[in-house]
């Protein structure tokens, strides 16, 4: 039996993380490589994204627990 080399497409299984000024590409959990960002690069999310000091965030609309004790009553008041 001989082995002989392969190229399979693994595009759309790649992640890349934001971490100090560079995107770094993970397979699974195997680090593959880089992107070096250039200074003052900038980035498009959609409108419920954000991103600030390196981190991207997302907005989303939450309960209050302030007033829980009232979110498990049904329509006759009764909790």
């Amino acid at each position: 039996m001989t082995l002989k080399q392969q190229k399979i497409d693994i595009t759309d299984r790649v992640v890349g993380k934001l971490k100090n000024d560079q995107i770094e590409l993970y397979l699974e959990n195997e680090k593959i490589g880089q992107i070096s960002l250039p200074e003052g690069s900038s980035f498009n999310l959609d409108h419920h994204f954000e991103t600030d000091q390196q981190k991207i965030y997302q907005n989303v609309s939450v309960t209050d627990d302030a007033q829980a004790r009232y979110t498990d009553c049904d329509e006759g008041g009764w909790c």
